[in-house]
């Protein structure tokens, strides 16, 4: 068993759960599994899970590991004789309520749960099944791609990436889990408040992902594009006024910075133009629909990001 405390010595998992084997799920997996802790990864597709323990999952570009993980299992379910005292959520949102649900069923004290994933208020979901005492939320600010199983492309990785649990007597854990990822090659800091940090990407992938999802092109390609430009800018001013409108800190000079990051963005397709090409449902109601959200709450207006969720809703697979 896990001892539980504060500090870096505070929370020492002995053996970790990975729900999803995407390209984020992998990247964490083949990272801890890299460092030598016991990974075990979870996913509903067996081509994904095939080659994760022989010959192990390869990270490449931004980041170089291969890493086995010590098991796979096919269910969430299948943690319940054994459970994992940390577990990473890396799903797609839209999977979150499922996988949520699932967890709850052999849940206990002392077992971790991770948002390891885009999109605002993940750990609310959770925190809807789970005791929020073990609930945590990470930003992760790093791009992959899945060329085929158990391969992930990693386009760039600009850590340091970010935790934080639900409550305070939580801090222990978090210490705990950030000096973990941090020792395996992903620096992550505890954050004072996650929420502002998951607005402060979510803007920026609301102003982006979206219109490359409905264009078909790249990230490059739609900041090169002076039409589009224009587009990301607005959705980026409007994420803006909806942010500080519900009291959320982005900083005074978020918008230059925010803009500065974008035009940074190489040749790479966001995971919600994949998700189109794929034929699957994209994240973009935890994306720009909570932004729209976060608008009504507040009273005011987000037409530029109801428009793009429409277009994103309008070119999903029925």
């Amino acid at each position: 068993m896990a001892s539980h405390g504060t500090g870096a010595q505070g929370f020492l998992p002995n053996r970790i759960g990975v729900v999803g084997a995407g390209p984020v799920g992998c990247v964490v997996a083949a990272h801890l599994a890299h460092a030598g802790h016991e990974v075990v990864l979870c996913d509903v597709v067996p081509a994904l899970l095939a080659p994760a323990m022989d010959p192990g999952i390869r990270v490449e570009g931004a980041g170089e590991v291969v890493g086995r993980v010590a098991r796979t299992v096919r269910s969430v379910d299948e943690f319940a004789d054994d459970p994992p005292e940390l577990i990473f959520v890396t799903v797609k949102a839209t999977a979150l309520p499922l996988i949520a649900s699932a967890i709850e069923a052999f849940h206990r004290p002392g077992v971790c749960v991770v948002s390891w994933q885009n999109g605002i208020d993940t750990e609310v979901v959770l925190a809807e099944h789970i005791p929020a005492r073990w609930v945590f939320r990470a930003v992760v600010n790093l791009g992959v791609g899945l060329p085929e199983p158990g391969r992930v492309h990693m386009a760039f990785h600009h850590p340091p990436h970010w935790l934080q649990g639900l409550e305070e007597e939580s801090v222990g854990e978090a210490e705990g889990i950030c000096d973990l990822l941090t020792g395996a090659g992903l620096p992550t800091r505890r954050a004072e408040k996650i929420v502002d940090r998951v607005w402060q990407k979510s803007i920026l992938n609301a102003a982006l992902n979206p219109v490359c999802a409905v264009t078909g092109k790249t990230m490059s390609q739609v900041l090169h594009d002076p039409f589009l430009f224009e587009m990301v800018e607005n959705l980026v001013k409007e994420g803006v006024r909806v942010a500080r409108a519900n009291e959320i800190d982005l900083g005074w000079d978020y918008y230059r910075y925010g803009m500065k990051y974008l035009e940074n963005a190489g040749d790479h397709k966001p995971s919600m133009l994949v998700d189109i090409e794929n034929k699957r449902r994209t994240e973009v109601d935890y994306i720009n629909g909570r932004i729209v959200e976060f608008a009504d709450r507040a009273g005011i207006a987000a037409p530029y990001n109801r428009m793009i969720r429409a277009l994103v809703k309008a070119v999903e697979p029925g």
